[in-house]
């Protein structure tokens, strides 16, 4: 990433033109809109340039009232505001340049056709890139604060949710990601690989790299023995549970830093949209005032309204054309995950990068930001599916963004990106073998079995915007209904509480977990004892690889149809089942075997040798949780002297924690140390 010093020359140098061409463009689509609207019209074209630059004034002196304002009051002020803040500003610029000829109705109507139109002029000028974003957030920025250490440089850590080494490898040399591509071919940057813990689920990737632990979360969701009900990590009050049993206030984040859009907080004195905070501080005064400034721009507003419709039409037709080209593997892709995915790719990655563009403009020492969006398409789609690839193009360009951005910071940033884990794809087990493994189970069992296998991790991202806007007062109220409809989804699907069957079987990418009922883990033997047909079952059928579990004398098993072997020893009887899943695949599943809160069975799925394809326990073609493919293949980048002297493996996001916190420590950010390494 370029240094400040040069960006910043850069962004005065063009301000002046930037000026120019947004006076020009406003000026065109006033004349156009004075063409297509009976009732607004002007003596000559002079007027209407007069009127554009008007408006450009005064909204210089009446948006900042109203931001504030409506920050102040709550997400339906903001709303209101970003619909009419800006005909205000019209209206007064229209009374303000005589020759002009309007009501406040038709100064209403010209604000929306000028902002259509003037969306389309930037469009168009750009070439479809986010100039027009960076340019408003940008004219923010540059009303930086000062801070008292400008020499200490920032760090800017930006997760790309779900991306697997091998595919943004793929990106790089195909061209496709020009920005990455460009900074690692000048030297300045390097990237590398690193192998995730088992889970590879965020939750535990995210605990290990903001908290430096990855105890105590054997996947997404899991039955909490002590609290003998199901955790799920994406639903606010239990993802603030998980937090408090993990924190240690020593977290990547703990010297003024800033989570957004994280699960969990990583011990960062303010935290914005991050699940485990969303109940407590609902309703950001910050959030909302980042987010205001961007949708009162004259042509904010309708950038995100357009880019949300377009993506929901563009994921309908997406979907269709699989279903026509019969492609394989494939899941059935739904209106919920439509709007999911303009929520996430639209909604929620200008929301990021708004409050990444807040945080920059006061000189916040340590910023982490989750983007998720490759992550939520590849789940519906596959990890190399065109609309997939297509998200690493935008993720790219908003990598793009956010370092132009830093130019104009009142300090140095130095810009991390890394993944939490990879994905892996195929048909979901329940398309291919027509039972879930909650139904296999209770068949060998002969036992009611309470199956948790739903996806929710897209409804949980949209919960965290949702649970922001329910604030106090009116606005609050409002927003609350949305908040429980989705809460509701989301119990529906993965309940809080469990019932009263005797087995919980759950299901977190191709890895499955096994409970029995209690307070106590069931061993291989007991669990032998009292169904003799599990194991063997499981282990026997198509979709599965292995099972694990500890025996009585607290060792950890993999067993397969053909062999088990003992992950301490290595010891092998007949075949091996962890072949050919990676050196490590044996060090990674005793770790979270011998893990308290590990269930009774880990079940992970069968992984084709020739394809590479998995058998999710839930319904998506792109999955991770378990071993098997490219989710165990998690991508790390950053500037090459950061970079030198890391550990020639990094295995674990615990040991990234470390690494991370050795980064932050090179910029002068840490005293000493959250954890010795």
């Amino acid at each position: 990433m370029p240094t400040s010093d040069t960006r910043t020359r850069g962004v005065r140098v063009t301000d002046l033109a930037r000026l120019a061409a947004a006076w020009a463009a406003s000026t065109v689509a006033l004349i156009i809109t004075g063409a297509l609207l009976p009732g607004f019209s002007a003596t000559s074209w002079w007027d209407y340039a007069a009127v554009a630059a008007a408006a450009g004034i005064v909204g210089l002196i009446l948006r900042p009232m109203l931001v504030e304002i409506s920050a102040r009051v709550g997400w339906l002020a903001v709303l209101l505001t970003a619909v009419l803040g800006q005909a205000l500003i019209m209206y007064v610029a229209i009374r303000l340049v005589p020759g002009i000829e309007s009501t406040a109705w038709t100064a209403l109507a010209a604000t929306w056709i000028s902002a259509v139109v003037a969306t389309l002029i930037s469009w168009a000028t750009t070439a479809g890139t986010d100039d027009g974003l960076i340019t408003s957030l940008a004219g923010r920025a540059r009303r930086q604060n000062t801070v008292t250490d400008p020499d200490v440089d920032g760090v800017l850590f930006v997760q790309l949710d779900g991306v697997p080494f091998p595919v943004l490898q793929w990106a790089v040399q195909s061209g496709a990601v020009p920005n990455i591509r460009r900074w690692l071919s000048s030297g300045d940057y390097t990237c590398r690989e690193w192998t995730p813990q088992l889970p590879c689920t965020t939750p535990a990737s995210q605990m290990g790299i903001l908290h430096g632990t990855v105890d105590g979360i054997p996947a997404f969701r899991w039955y909490d023995r002590e609290l003998n009900r199901v955790l799920v990590a994406n639903r606010p009050a239990d993802a603030r549970v998980i937090e408090e049993r993990h924190s240690t206030g020593q977290g990547l984040l703990c010297d003024d830093g800033v989570s957004i859009s994280n699960l969990f907080t990583g011990d960062a004195p303010r935290s914005l949209l991050t699940m485990s905070r969303v109940e407590v501080s609902r309703g950001s005064t910050q959030t909302r005032r980042a987010f205001a400034w961007f949708f009162t721009s004259p042509n904010g507003f309708m950038r995100s309204l357009t880019r949300t419709v377009g993506e929901v039409i563009k994921e309908r037709w997406q979907a269709r054309r699989q279903v026509r080209r019969d492609f394989d593997p494939r899941v059935h892709r739904d209106w919920t995950f439509a709007l999911l995915r303009a929520v996430t790719n639209s909604l929620l990655r200008d929301l990021n990068t708004a409050l990444v563009a807040e945080e920059l403009r006061r000189g916040t020492k340590c910023i982490y930001v989750d983007y998720v969006d490759y992550d939520e398409i590849a789940h519906h789609a596959g990890v190399f599916r065109p609309e997939s690839l297509a998200s690493l193009d935008g993720l790219d360009r908003t990598l793009g963004s956010l370092a132009r951005l830093a130019g104009s910071a009142p300090r140095r940033y130095r810009l991390v990106v890394l993944s939490d884990h990879g994905q892996s794809q195929g048909t979901p087990f329940a398309d291919r073998y027509g039972q879930t493994l909650g139904d296999l189970c209770a068949e060998l069992m002969q036992e009611h079995v309470q199956t948790v296998d739903a996806s929710v991790e897209g409804l949980g991202r949209a919960d965290s915007i949702a649970g922001d806007i329910a604030a106090g007062g009116m606005t609050g109220k409002l927003a609350a209904r949305a908040n429980e409809g989705l809460t509701k989804a989301q119990q529906t699907s993965a309940p809080g509480k469990a019932a009263e069957e005797p087995v919980v079987v759950l299901g977190s990418g191709n890895l499955g977990l096994v409970y029995v009922r209690g307070d106590r883990r069931w061993t291989l033997e007991a669990l032998e004892r009292e169904w003799p047909a599990l194991v063997p079952g499981l282990a026997g059928h198509p979709g599965v690889g292995f099972v694990a579990g500890i025996d009585d004398d607290g060792r950890a098993w993999a067993i397969g149809n053909g062999g088990r072997v003992d992950l301490a020893s290595g010891a092998v009887e007949g075949a091996d089942p962890l072949t050919g899943l990676g050196p490590h695949a044996a060090r990674v599943l005793r770790r979270a075997l011998m893990d308290p809160e590990a269930p009774d069975l880990y079940v992970n799925s069968m992984v084709d040798p020739v394809t590479n394809d998995v058998a999710a326990f839930e319904g998506l073609v792109g999955s991770h949780g378990g071993l098997g493919g490219w989710q165990d293949r998690a991508v790390l980048l950053g500037p090459a002297d950061l970079m030198a002297g890391l550990p020639e493996r990094i295995e674990g996001a615990d040991e990234l924690h470390r690494v991370l916190v050795a980064m932050l420590e090179a910029c002068g950010q840490r005293a000493t140390t959250a954890f010795p390494r």
